[in-house]
């Protein structure tokens, strides 16, 4: 068992034996790539299944080591510590996936991987035999071009997160397509969305680091114990609805941020870049909110970590228990990153939205009619304004609003705002 316990220490230390992040020991954090990135090239090449199970475990432990193992020592930077934690544990439920999947990792409409099904297939053999010998390409001009196309192939796997156009994205909401698809057009309003969201994101940032104790790196509740417990309440769920905001603004910004690399750089269609977002203020269930309104980014890493568990052992109830139970603890494990110790406020928010979606099916068995109108929205926000607090409230404690995420030297609101301020305190509070 000490072995076991040395093994497990290596690759995850206690907090205070992490090695900090310097340029020397940058190649060390990206160490996981290789593997993962291969294991992703597996998964799309037929007969591979043996040898995709045998590199599981280089992948799992060179990525836990990856994330864990070195942390960032400014505590301004602490946040970016639990950002690695969540990346790392995305990569480990995708290299689950692909080395569990016998058949490799599918496209719609293929029977083995890059291999067409039925009509498909039949129409491609007969393609291939029609090509006249003397305009066959170079062996090994195919070959290069082959292995290209494969690199490709294994990488938009690894980066697809809703799985559009894949098997393994089946009943996953992607919102509608609301930019134009002319890639100009399209490059025009990424661009001015991303700014939008950046500078909302820099307000909220800014205005949330003006709280004590919460807007620093240290931490602290955003429920002020010397307050009445009316005021109390009123600057907590001021600070949530900025908390939750600020998340939203930047899921927002980054995804821009993305799409426009990817469209402008990467020649990818506008088209594969629908919004993140299906407008999340308008739900009027939990059911809506967590499965069309709320981003899908990471759904398919819950059901790996426990929608398929729970489905073993208790059928669609326990995949849908499983599924939100496994949110939780992602959320939570990761913040272990942070050195802040381990809080089961956060995995028991997240695991409470199970029975919640069974409440909402009771109800419709019940009434004949789902949860829905000024009624379901009503439902919803107090779930979120005020059941969340506590999870909210947990990420705050442990440094969460004090984390840079806009630098400052970029940041217009952190000049101005001050400024604003000091004014107010002046002109104001002075009289």
């Amino acid at each position: 068992m000490q072995g076991y316990h040395d093994f497990f220490r290596l690759l995850i230390p206690e907090p205070q034996n992490r090695i900090p992040i310097t340029p020397s020991v940058v190649p060390y954090t990206l160490s996981w790539s290789i593997p993962f990135f291969f294991l992703a090239y597996l998964a799309r090449r037929p007969e591979t299944h043996l040898i995709r199970l045998l590199l599981l475990p280089t992948v799992i432990a060179t990525t836990l080591a990856s994330a864990f193992r070195y942390c960032w020592t400014i505590p301004a930077l602490n946040v970016y510590n639990w950002g690695q934690g969540l990346a790392a544990e995305v990569v480990i439920a995708k290299a689950l996936e692909y080395a569990l999947t016998p058949e490799g990792m599918l496209r719609i409409g293929e029977s083995q991987p890059n291999q067409p099904k039925g009509k498909a297939k039949a129409e491609s053999n007969g393609d291939a035999s029609n090509i006249d010998q003397d305009d066959r390409t170079p062996l090994a001009k195919t070959h290069f071009s082959s292995l290209i196309t494969a690199f490709g192939d294994a990488l938009n796997l690894a980066h697809e997160m809703r799985g559009a156009g894949w098997k393994f994205g089946a009943g996953t909401h992607i919102p509608k397509l609301i930019r134009p698809l002319e890639r100009d057009q399209f490059l025009k309003v990424t661009l001015w969305s991303f700014i939008k969201y950046f500078l909302l994101l820099d307000l909220l940032e800014s205005i949330i680091k003006l709280f004590p104790g919460v807007g620093t790196p240290a931490g602290g509740s955003m429920f002020y114990q010397n307050l009445p417990i009316l005021q109390r309440y009123i600057v907590s769920t001021t600070i949530h609805i900025l908390t939750g905001s600020a998340l939203l603004s930047g899921f927002h910004m980054v995804y821009d941020l993305m799409a426009f690399i990817a469209v402008y750089s990467c020649n990818d269609s506008p088209s594969s870049w629908p919004p993140v977002m299906d407008n999340p203020w308008t739900a009027d269930s939990m059911h809506v909110f967590w499965a069309k309104r709320w981003h899908q980014l990471l759904k398919r890493t819950f059901v790996v970590y426990g929608g398929i568990p729970g489905y073993w052992i208790a059928g669609n109830t326990g995949a849908l228990l499983g599924t939100f139970i496994a949110s939780g603890l992602y959320h939570e494990y990761a913040i272990y990153a942070m050195g802040r110790g381990f809080d089961p406020v956060v995995p028991a928010f997240f695991a409470l939205q199970g029975p919640v979606l069974l409440l909402e099916r009771v109800w419709r068995v019940g009434t004949g009619r789902r949860v829905g109108g000024w009624v379901g929205r009503i439902w919803v926000y107090s779930i979120m304004f005020f059941l969340a607090q506590p999870m909210i409230d947990s990420w705050h404690k442990r440094g969460l609003g004090g984390g840079m995420v806009i630098p400052p030297f970029i940041s217009p609101a952190k000049f101005v705002l001050p400024l604003l301020v000091r004014a107010f305190n002046t002109t104001v509070l002075a009289k």
